[in-house]
C-alpha cells in the first residue's frame, strides 16, 4: 500500500519563505495563461473547448480536458498553452509563397506564426515559389511518381507531435501496400533504445508502471530527465510525492533548477512557497551513467543490499554481471563516471534502504551511442531489488511527444510491424493474409538512413509528415544537401517549416493537414503509462482544404496499387480504423469501444510484469553484462551535451529559459573550469571540432566539471551524423575545444 500525501501544509518541503518566490528564477505560469488567452482571442470558445474536452497534444501525460487519472484537480501547463495557438490560428494567404526568397531569413518560430497551411501547393525546380493546386492534381503527381519508381526508393517519416494512433496505423498500412517498409516516426530518435532494452530484459516494450506509483513510493529516481521543463504537469505529482514522504533523487550532468524546486501554480501551498523536490543530486559526466550505475551495483553487492531471493527465482545473468563488475576497478569507474566512489556508495545506500522505487529516464539516457546499454544499466539496478511488477515500483521511459508511444505500437516503424512484431517472412505472411495484399518482409530504412539514402541519390520520393529534418538531425548542412537531391519531396503539415523551403531537385508538394481536434469521428493517443485515450472532434471553423493525414495516405495508396487491393485500403471513418487496430494489435483490444470524451483503458493494466511474471522465453528477467564506454578526452577539450530550453522538442518558443535563466546562446559551464580559463559570465566563446563551430556566451552553472551544455537544435552543427546507437538514435553529444573570442574579434 502506497503512503498517502499529508493534507496539511508541510513547511519542511517549501523552497522559500518568500511569498510567490519573489526574486527567484522560475516560470510565470499565470502570465502564460493570459498570453494564451490573448493570442487566441479571435477564437476563444474554440480554444476553451480544446482545453476542456480534447486530449493534450503536448507531452505524453495524456491529460484529458484538464483532468487526468493520477490526481484530482485541474491540470494545465505552459507547454499546452504554448501549443494552443497552433490549433486556433487562421490560415495564411497562399500568395505569401509565390516567392519564398524573403522567407529564408525567417526563424522557424516566425514561419509557424504566419498561420496555417490552407491548400495543396507545388513548386518546380527553377520556380521562385509555390502555386496553389487542387487536391486531385497534387495526388496525381505524387501517385504517378511513386508508380514510376521502385518501393526501395520511397521513404516516409511521420512526426509524433500531435499524431494519433489512427493516423499511424492507416499510414503504415498504406505505405506497406505500396511495397515498402521504409516508414519511421519520431520514436526512432528518442526512445527506441528504451523499447529495445526493456524488451530484451523484461519482454515488454513500454513503461512498466503508472504515474500513481510516483506518489508514496519510497524512492523516485530521475536519470537524464528534466520533467519540470518537458512534462510540467508532473511537478504536481512531485509535490504530492514529497508530501507522501517519497525521496526524490536526480542523476544528471547538470543540477537542473526545476528538479531542485518549483512553484506549482495550481496548488496554493506551492504557488506561495514553492516545493523542494530532489533531496540528492548525483552529477556525472556525459556518457558516465553506466560507470556510475555499475559502481552503485558493486556497492550494493558488497553490502548485501540486493534481493537475493528475487534474483535467484526470477532473473538470469546476475552471476555474469557480478563477475564483470569485479573486473572494473574503482579508479576506472570514477574516471569514466566523473563521480567519486563515495558518491556511488551514497546512492547505493539510498537504493538499498528503499523497499519500493520507480526509475524515470529520458533523452539524457537514450540519445547516446551507448543508449541501449544506458537503459540496460538502469534496468540492472532495478532488478537487484525487484523494483518492477509491483505497486510503487517500475521503469518509466517518460515520453515528450503526445503521439510517440503509439507510433511503433501501430507499426509506423521501419523495424517492426503493428503490435511490435519483428519484421520477418512469417509475420509478413500473416499480415498479408489479414490485409489482402503482399506485405514486404525485409526491414526498411530508419529515419537517419533515409537522409543518407537521399544524400546518395538513392531516393526518388520522400514524405515528411510534420517534423523538420533540418532541425532534428546532426550536421544540418548535410541534411539540407540530402533534401535538395530528392526528386519529389512531399511535406504534410499544419504550418510552414524551413525544410519546405529547401530548393527542389525537381518538385516539392505541400499538403495541408488537420489538427487532431479537427478530425471527424475523433481519435486516440497512447500516453507514457500505456493509457489509450479518446479525444473527440472539436466543432468549429475549419482551415481551407486541410485533410486528415490518414485519408491522404489511403487515397494515395489506392491510386498507386492495383484495383483489386483498393477495398483493403478504405476506411469509412476513424471508428473503422480502431476496429481494425483491435483485430491486428492484440494489446489494443478495447480501442474499438472508445467513442466519447474521457473514454480510455490502460493496456496491460497498471503494472506490466505484475507478480514478477515476465513474458520472456524463459519467463525470467535478464541482467545485462555491461562495460562503461571509453571516451577519450584530449587535453583542453570538453564534453558537450545538447539540452532543451524554452521549447517544445525542436520548436523554440523563447530566447530565455524561464527555469534556468539561460539564453539560447548560453554555454553552460562549471565555475572552476571557467576560472581556469579566465572566463566569466557573458564572455563570448567558440566551441569547435572537426564538424563545425558554435558561437555562444559563457553561463556559469552547477554542471559537472569538464562538461558543457548548449541548446538544441542550434548545437547540431557540432554533432557527428555517423555516431548512432544500435537502434539508430543519433548521439546528441560531442567533444569540443573551447576558445575565448577576443574583444577585437
Amino acid at each position: 500500500m502506497l503512503r498517502k500525501p499529508k493534507k496539511r501544509w508541510t513547511p519542511s518541503n517549501w523552497a522559500s519563505w518568500k511569498p510567490f518566490g519573489i526574486g527567484e528564477q522560475y516560470p510565470n505560469n499565470y502570465w502564460e495563461v493570459f498570453r494564451a488567452i490573448w493570442l487566441s482571442r479571435d477564437r476563444l470558445p474554440y480554444a476553451w473547448n480544446i482545453l476542456n474536452q480534447g486530449v493534450c497534444d503536448g507531452c505524453a501525460l495524456g491529460t484529458t480536458g484538464m483532468q487526468d487519472w493520477t490526481l484530482d484537480g485541474i491540470h494545465l501547463c505552459n507547454v499546452r498553452l504554448r501549443l494552443l495557438r497552433m490549433n486556433t490560428m487562421p490560415a495564411f494567404n497562399p500568395q505569401l509563397l509565390e516567392d519564398v526568397e524573403h522567407l529564408h531569413k525567417q526563424k522557424s518560430s516566425q514561419l509557424r506564426d504566419l498561420g496555417r497551411l490552407p491548400y495543396p501547393m507545388i513548386r518546380r525546380r527553377g520556380e521562385k515559389g509555390f502555386r496553389q493546386v487542387s487536391w486531385d492534381e497534387a495526388l496525381n503527381i505524387i501517385a504517378s511518381r511513386i508508380r514510376a519508381t521502385t518501393p526501395e526508393r520511397l521513404s516516409f517519416y511521420i512526426t509524433s507531435r500531435g499524431t494519433v494512433n489512427e493516423t499511424y496505423y492507416a499510414t503504415q498500412k498504406a505505405v506497406r501496400a505500396m511495397g515498402t517498409n521504409n516508414i519511421d516516426n519520431a520514436a526512432r530518435i528518442c526512445h527506441s533504445p528504451s523499447t529495445a532494452g526493456l524488451k530484451a530484459a523484461l519482454g515488454v516494450g513500454a513503461t512498466t508502471c503508472s504515474y500513481q506509483d510516483w506518489i508514496g513510493t519510497d524512492l523516485l529516481v530521475f536519470i537524464g530527465s528534466n520533467v519540470a521543463n518537458n512534462q510540467p504537469v508532473t511537478v504536481k505529482y512531485l509535490h504530492y510525492a514529497k508530501k507522501a514522504g517519497t525521496k526524490i533523487v536526480v542523476i544528471n550532468t547538470y543540477r537542473e533548477p526545476g528538479m531542485e524546486r518549483y512553484w506549482v501554480p495550481s496548488i496554493p501551498e506551492s504557488a506561495l512557497f514553492g516545493t523542494k523536490f530532489a533531496e540528492d543530486f548525483f552529477l556525472v559526466s556525459m556518457s558516465g551513467d553506466i560507470a556510475f550505475l555499475n559502481g552503485t551495483i558493486k556497492h550494493m553487492i558488497a553490502n548485501g543490499w540486493i534481493d537475493e531471493s528475487f534474483i535467484h527465482r526470477h532473473t538470469t545473468g546476475f552471476a555474469e554481471l557480478k563477475a564483470r563488475l569485479e573486473t572494473q576497478s574503482w579508479e576506472e569507474l570514477e574516471q569514466l563516471s566523473g563521480s567519486k566512489r563515495e558518491e556511488m556508495y551514497a546512492f547505493a545506500k539510498i537504493v538499498g534502504q528503499a523497499q519500493k522505487a520507480v526509475f524515470v529516464w529520458s533523452m539524457g539516457i537514450t540519445q547516446h551511442e551507448c543508449g541501449e546499454d544506458n537503459v540496460r544499466a538502469i534496468i540492472n539496478l532495478a532488478l537487484t531489488k525487484g523494483f518492477v511488477g509491483r505497486e510503487g515500483c517500475g521503469l518509466m521511459p517518460i515520453r515528450g511527444h503526445s503521439g510517440v508511444q503509439g507510433g511503433a505500437e501501430m507499426g509506423c516503424y521501419a523495424t517492426v510491424f503493428p503490435g511490435g512484431k519483428p519484421i520477418t517472412p512469417e509475420n509478413a505472411a500473416e499480415l498479408s493474409q489479414q490485409w489482402g495484399f503482399e506485405v514486404p518482409a525485409s526491414k526498411g530504412l530508419i529515419a537517419p538512413e533515409m537522409i543518407d539514402a537521399a544524400y546518395n541519390r538513392q531516393l526518388d520520393v520522400l514524405f515528411s509528415v510534420g517534423g523538420n529534418f533540418l532541425e532534428v538531425l546532426p550536421e544540418p548542412d548535410y541534411v539540407e544537401t540530402a533534401l535538395e537531391r530528392v526528386p519529389l519531396r512531399v511535406h504534410i503539415d499544419i504550418v510552414l517549416s524551413s525544410q519546405m523551403l529547401v530548393e527542389p531537385s525537381d518538385t516539392v508538394v505541400l499538403l495541408p493537414a488537420t489538427t487532431r481536434y479537427e478530425i471527424p469521428g475523433g481519435v486516440t493517443e497512447t500516453s507514457t503509462e500505456r493509457r489509450v485515450i479518446y479525444s473527440p472532434e472539436i466543432p468549429g471553423a475549419r482551415i481551407g482544404e486541410a485533410r486528415p493525414e490518414w485519408q491522404v495516405f489511403m487515397e494515395i495508396a489506392r491510386r498507386v496499387v492495383e484495383t483489386r487491393y483498393a477495398a483493403s485500403l478504405y476506411f469509412e471513418n476513424t471508428a473503422a480504423i480502431r476496429q481494425e487496430i483491435a483485430q491486428i494489435v492484440p494489446q489494443y483490444a478495447g480501442i474499438q469501444h472508445l467513442q466519447s470524451a474521457g473514454d480510455q483503458f490502460q493496456y496491460g493494466g497498471s503494472h506490466l510484469c505484475f507478480g514478477w511474471k515476465f513474458p520472456t522465453p524463459d519467463a525470467k528477467a535478464h541482467f545485462a553484462v555491461l562495460s562503461p564506454p571509453q571516451i577519450e578526452l584530449p587535453a583542453s577539450c570538453f564534453l558537450v551535451a545538447t539540452r532543451r530550453g524554452k521549447q517544445f522538442n525542436s520548436m523554440v518558443q523563447e530566447r530565455k529559459d524561464a527555469i534556468t535563466g539561460a539564453m539560447r546562446e548560453a554555454v553552460l559551464m562549471n565555475a572552476s573550469d571557467a576560472a581556469k580559463l579566465g572566463l566569466k559570465n557573458g564572455d563570448a566563446v567558440i566551441l569547435k571540432n572537426e564538424l563545425g563551430e558554435y558561437r555562444g556566451q559563457v553561463y556559469i552553472a552547477p554542471i559537472q566539471p569538464g562538461n558543457l551544455q548548449i541548446h538544441w537544435p542550434e548545437g547540431n552543427v557540432l554533432l557527428d551524423k555517423s555516431k548512432r546507437s544500435r537502434e539508430g538514435v543519433p548521439d546528441y553529444n560531442a567533444v569540443v575545444r573551447l576558445e575565448k573570442v577576443s574583444d577585437d574579434a
